[in-house]
């Protein structure tokens, strides 16, 4: 069970100044999350992530609602994190949305056969970009039902068979 009185976390992994301003404001507006925080390259995001470099003080028994993740980006691109991500258990049902300005057939279909949740195309538009923003933020962190983090699942677990009353 998610415990509800732990502050929202939503990542987003953007190095594009505009697109992460605008993300940032739209998604406050909305009174969305308590903590987003924001990355601007891959080898930042996996830092977060992962609780190293100079995110190791960070716990990672408290995973972002969602990670919004584009996928041109510096030093570590989109696809190679959600590579990451999916690739280790303690983050591999972590949600993952692509959100890129990308169309490319191999991207979209690269980030699907990774299991990213959701592949986004960044619309262009200033208003619709921010109406993208706030209504993906709504569903992630108010509707959708995240998943136990592996560390709470495992530590719950006894390993017991459960006894009949």
């Amino acid at each position: 069970m998610i415990d509800e009185s732990m502050p929202i976390q939503i990542l987003i992994v953007e190095d594009e100044r505009s697109d992460i301003k605008l993300a940032l404001r739209s998604l406050r507006k909305a009174g969305l999350a308590n903590e987003i925080h924001h990355v601007r390259d891959g080898e930042q995001a996996l830092d977060f992530l992962f609780s190293r470099g100079a995110y190791a003080d960070r716990k990672t028994s408290l995973p972002p609602r969602v990670v919004f993740l584009d996928i041109k980006l510096p030093k570590v691109d989109g696809i190679e994190v959600l590579r990451q991500i999916r690739g280790d258990p303690r983050t591999a049902t972590l949600p993952v949305v692509m959100l890129t300005s990308s169309q490319e057939d191999s991207d979209v279909l690269a980030g699907y056969e990774l299991h990213a949740n959701s592949y986004i195309v960044k619309p262009v538009d200033f208003k619709q970009f921010s109406e993208a923003v706030r209504m993906l933020g709504m569903y992630w962190v108010l509707f959708n039902t995240p998943p136990v983090p592996a560390a709470q699942a495992t530590a719950g677990s006894t390993g017991a068979e459960p006894q009949a009353p």
